[in-house]
């Protein structure tokens, strides 16, 4: 059974620029991220800047994400092999 990485807020930040995200707002130590799809639809997700992320607000920042982005191109980016 793969585990999530232990990852920081810049790293997935990183993750989800690859995807075509940007950063758009900033509220203390949380990142608004969104990206416009061709059709105008605005898909945002908000991460922590923290220095290592707890293993339950990654699971629950991966699993939101999958509303946007299939599970097989993110999971290499979560999880160990």
């Amino acid at each position: 059974m793969p585990k999530l990485k232990v990852l920081s807020g810049q790293d997935v930040i990183r993750i989800f620029k690859e995807f075509g995200f940007f950063a758009v707002d900033q509220k203390d130590s949380h990142i608004k991220l969104r990206r416009i799809m061709a059709n105008g639809v605005k898909q945002t997700i908000t991460v922590p800047n923290h220095d290592e992320i707890d293993q339950g607000t990654l699971g629950a920042i991966y699993r939101q994400t999958l509303r946007y982005i299939p599970e097989s191109e993110l999971e290499k980016y979560f999880y160990t092999k």
